[in-house]
């Protein structure tokens, strides 16, 4: 245990700077990518045509594709279209692409999860259906949306242990890079693994809570 402990203080400069490209990495895509879901989560269903098919198709690939297919596409793939990315700025288009996809369907369920008689009453108020989605459709969608949007969060800071593939030195990047220096895989990826626990963990419990709280109001 205490070879443990020794080797863990050893490693942890290393894996904490890993483990913040990670974060940065969940950060940057949720920033670009939230947005991105809500224009999604309208396209879907606009009249529309060109609108809606492109925002169809941007959601079933994202959605339908692996994360780590969209990581190798983004990285290897944009080149051969004269595209140069770094590989944290090809990890970030690409997990950016996935949390849209994933997320305009979240938003989209939230923003259809609005009771009815919430949107009749702001018509019966006078308001114009521009107000109506800003102040009544899209704060309460949101709000339904929230919980589902935060374990998705939680599921994405795992999901960028896959940019390790394009180089990104993020968390299981920095793991392996330091396993096949010292040879003691099976300490640093316990340590690894208890960091992305200490960020999961906690986060997947605030994200139940929350959802068992709002629950009581709807």
């Amino acid at each position: 245990m205490n070879t443990f402990f020794e080797d863990f203080t050893t490693f942890a400069p290393a894996l904490l700077g890993g483990l913040r490209i990670s974060l940065l990495l969940t950060g940057a895509s949720l920033l670009f990518g939230l947005p991105i879901g809500l224009i999604f989560a309208f396209g879907v269903t606009a009249k529309n045509k060109i609108f809606r098919f492109v925002s169809i198709f941007f959601v079933e690939v994202g959605r339908g594709a692996p994360a780590l297919v969209l990581l190798q596409l983004m990285y290897y793939g944009l080149p051969n279209a004269n595209i140069t990315l770094s590989s944290l700025a090809s990890a970030c288009l690409a997990l950016t692409w996935t949390t849209a996809a994933y997320s305009g369907e979240l938003i989209r369920g939230g923003l259809q999860a609005v009771p009815e008689g919430e949107i009749e009453g702001s018509q019966a108020l006078g308001m114009s259906r521009a107000d109506t989605m800003r102040f009544v459709i899209i704060p309460q969608g949101m709000r339904i949306a929230l919980p589902s949007l935060m374990g998705f969060a939680v599921l994405l800071f795992q999901t960028t242990s896959l940019a390790y593939s394009v180089a990104v030195p993020e968390l299981m990047s920095q793991a392996y890079s330091t396993g096949s220096s010292t040879f003691k895989y099976l300490t640093v990826f316990v340590a690894a693994g208890l960091l992305y626990a200490a960020i999961s963990i906690p986060a997947t419990w605030l994200s139940v809570w929350l959802e068992k709280s709002m629950s009581k109001h709807l």
